[in-house]
């Protein structure tokens, strides 16, 4: 996706080298429509310059900083030499994830998407998490939550937050969920115990999974798994819960597994 519009007087741009003169290098702004901006031979890099092409070559990717707009004259002034090493691998790393999560759009509507269906979701992405990438993510962690906000509609949504979930990888993720467990035997802590031994896995969870199982109040109790993405953590979750379940029905008590936190009526 490209931005309509014009960039902002220091901002960090991505573009290409499309023309080298002995004033400067012209470059194409990768991430505007049809902007194209002039670094002056003294922006190329620090000192004296003898040759512009020892320091840039035509069709080379590289990070600007915006020096100057004029939209009267359709002029936008760059430096490359006030982009430092770690400006100008952040942007780059910035500039790639756009790159992907403009493709997840596509992935999530299909080629033959309207034009004005990807721009106006794309902007409601924008304007809720400030770039499509961190939009995927926070769909990808948090679900349908995350985009309650946005002015997306219910299926585009769904869209999104599945193809987020199967594309998006984040470090890891933490969900919770909580179990209520009763038995009516005389040993319903025992009951109790080998239910919360059986959400745990009994040794069975994949070794990329930490599942803690706490006590919260009786009958309460938390699950907490800490995962490399949302999809697998969702999954442990429920399968945490309805191990628990499963096993306290066995012996005749009852439980159930809900996502919030169950208060007693004051």
């Amino acid at each position: 996706m490209k931005y309509e519009g014009w960039p902002d007087e220091g901002e960090l741009v991505v573009g290409k080298v499309d023309d080298i003169e002995d004033f400067g290098v012209f470059v194409d702004l990768e991430e505007y429509q049809d902007k194209r901006g002039l670094v002056h031979v003294s922006e190329v890099a620090s000192g004296w310059i003898k040759n512009v092409r020892d320091h840039v070559n035509e069709d080379q990717t590289v990070v600007a900083k915006v020096l100057d707009v004029d939209t009267e004259s359709q002029q936008i002034d760059l430096s490359l030499k006030d982009v430092n090493d770690h400006q100008r691998s952040d942007k780059i790393q910035d500039w790639k994830n756009e790159q992907k999560a403009d493709k997840w759009l596509t992935l999530a509507f299909g080629e033959d998407m309207a034009d004005d269906q990807f721009r106006r979701i794309a902007n409601g992405l924008l304007a809720d998490f400030g770039s499509l990438y961190d939009g995927f993510e926070q769909a990808a962690i948090h679900g349908h939550e995350a985009l309650e906000d946005t002015e997306l509609d219910d299926d585009e949504v769904d869209a999104v937050v599945e193809t987020a979930r199967e594309n998006v990888s984040v470090p890891y993720v933490t969900v919770t969920g909580y179990v209520t467990l009763t038995s009516p035997d005389a040993d319903g802590v025992d009951d109790v115990k080998a239910a919360l031994q059986a959400a745990e896995g009994n040794g069975e969870v994949p070794d990329e999974v930490d599942l803690d199982v706490t006590y919260v109040g009786a009958p309460e109790y938390r699950l907490r798994v800490q995962a490399p993405n949302y999809k697998t953590a969702e999954t442990q979750l429920e399968e945490a819960g309805d191990r628990a379940v499963a096993e306290i029905g066995e012996v005749g008590g009852s439980g159930e597994f809900h996502r919030e936190r169950q208060l007693d009526d004051e």
